[in-house]
C-alpha cells in the first residue's frame, strides 16, 4: 500500500538516448512550495550517474565502489547528458566511467567498479553505534515544528526552518542526537541519523538499492564539517570529490543509521567518513567526500 518511491519513478529515471548516452530532466522532486535551487544536489547527481553505469554492466555484476568529482556547479534549468565509456570488462571485475555534461561542458565525472559474486574466509567489520532505534525519535519534519511552535522565535530563524520545510526532500530523516539549532557552540564533528527513501522500492536489482543510497548519502554529509566552527556564517559550501564502497546487500527503504565524522578540515577544505549501517548491525555502506567550505564571522544577535 506504500506509495512507490520518487527517487526511482523520477528522481533517478534516465531517458535512454543510445547504447550508452541517458538524459535526465535535472530538477529533483516536484513540490508547490519548494523553492527554486541555484544550483543542483550533489547526491542527485552521483546518483543518476550510478544509474547510468549499471545500465552498462550485466544484470548479475554488482557495484561496490565509485568515485566521483564535482568539477562545475550543475544547473537545475536544463537537462543532464551522462556519458558511458566501457572502460573495461573483466572475468571477476568491471570498470565503467561517466560523464556528466550540461551547455557542452562536463559538471561531473565518476569511475564506478562492479563486482560478480564471489565467497571469501576474510572478512570483518567495525561494531555499528548503540544508539535509539527509529521509531524513538523525532523525524526532522517534527523537530522544526517543536521549534516554531515557539512565541518568541526570531522572524529569521522562522524562515530559515520554513526554507527547510519546503525543500521537500524524498528521504526520511531522524537525528539521533539533534543539535541546538540556535547555539553557536562548538561541538564533536560527528553526527548520527536514522535515514531512509520516502515510499517503496521493494526487491529488486542491489544496484537500484545503491543508486538510492548515493543518493541519499550526500544529504548533510559535509555539514558535519562545521560542527566544530558554528561561529561562523557560511558564505560557499560545496562538494568536490565522493567516494562510497558498497560491502552489503540493504534495502534503502528500511530505516539505517547514518553514522557521519570529520576527521580534519583546513585550507578552505574539509574531510567527512560515513557509515550506513542496517539495522541489524551489519556495515552496509562506507562514504567519504571533501568539500570547499568558506566562511565568515557571524554578527553578535541575539537568537530571539
Amino acid at each position: 500500500g506504500d506509495l512507490r518511491s520518487v527517487l526511482i519513478t523520477s528522481v533517478l529515471n534516465l531517458e535512454r538516448l543510445e547504447l550508452d548516452l541517458f538524459r535526465c530532466a535535472a530538477r529533483g522532486p516536484a513540490g508547490p512550495a519548494r523553492p527554486p535551487r541555484t544550483r543542483l544536489f550533489g547526491g542527485q547527481i552521483v546518483g543518476q550517474a550510478l544509474v547510468a553505469a549499471a545500465r552498462a554492466v550485466s544484470r548479475d555484476e554488482q557495484v561496490h565502489s565509485l568515485h566521483c568529482y564535482f568539477v562545475r556547479a550543475g544547473d537545475p534549468k536544463v537537462p543532464v547528458l551522462y556519458e558511458v565509456e566501457r572502460t573495461r570488462t573483466g572475468k571477476s571485475f568491471s570498470v565503467r566511467s561517466v560523464k556528466a555534461i550540461q551547455h557542452g561542458k562536463p559538471i561531473f565525472t565518476c569511475q564506478a567498479s562492479f563486482q560478480l559474486s564471489q565467497e571469501s574466509p576474510v572478512q570483518h567489520q567495525f561494531t555499528m553505534p548503540t544508539v535509539p532505534p527509529p521509531e524513538e525519535l523525532l523525524t526532522q519534519e517534527e523537530l522544526i515544528q517543536k521549534f516554531l511552535q515557539n512565541p518568541n522565535l526570531a522572524e529569521r530563524y522562522k524562515k530559515h526552518l520554513n526554507k527547510i520545510q519546503a525543500e521537500d526532500v524524498p528521504i526520511d530523516i531522524k537525528p539521533v542526537n539533534p543539535p541546538d539549532i540556535f547555539s553557536l557552540e562548538p561541538q564533536e564533528p560527528k553526527q548520527l541519523f536514522w535515514v531512509r527513501a520516502r515510499g517503496y522500492i521493494g526487491e529488486t536489482d542491489m544496484k537500484v538499492h545503491c543508486c538510492v543510497a548515493a543518493y541519499i548519502s550526500d544529504y548533510a554529509f559535509l555539514g558535519t564539517a562545521l560542527l566544530p566552527h558554528r561561529q561562523y556564517h557560511i558564505k560557499f559550501m560545496v562538494s568536490l570529490d565522493h567516494s562510497m564502497w558498497f560491502h552489503a546487500p540493504f534495502r534503502a527503504d528500511h530505516w539505517m543509521l547514518y553514522e557521519c565524522e570529520s576527521p580534519w578540515a583546513g585550507s578552505c577544505r574539509g574531510l567527512v567518513q560515513g557509515r550506513l549501517w542496517r539495522r541489524d548491525g551489519v556495515l552496509a555502506v562506507t562514504c567519504a567526500q571533501e568539500g570547499v567550505i568558506r566562511v565568515e564571522q557571524r554578527p553578535n544577535q541575539s537568537k530571539l
